[in-house]
């Protein structure tokens, strides 16, 4: 294995794990972000009004992205096993 092609498949994996906790990462942190605002407004500062919404949010998301992100993640794989041949000239 060249190291191009060694770089490429590094790339490769590290935008598909950026791509797949993107979505879930963006959206703790604007759930946070309202929550906060609203604690700042209303002037209630309960540890567990920031944690159930964040965690109910991003159970609800993981529900409705899932199909995508196992797709890409299967098809990720796929193309990985494709190319091991190439792997070990």
């Amino acid at each position: 294995m060249n190291p191009e092609f060694a770089v490429e498949i590094l790339k490769m994996t590290m935008f598909q794990a950026v791509s797949l906790a993107a979505p879930v990462l963006i959206a703790a942190m604007v759930i946070g972000l309202l929550v906060s605002l609203f604690q700042a407004v209303t002037s209630i500062h309960e540890q567990t009004l920031a944690f159930v919404p964040k965690a109910l949010g991003i159970v609800a998301l993981l529900v409705v992205l899932l199909p995508w992100m196992m797709r890409t993640t299967i098809e990720f794989t796929t193309l990985i096993i494709e190319k091991m041949p190439q792997m070990v000239k």
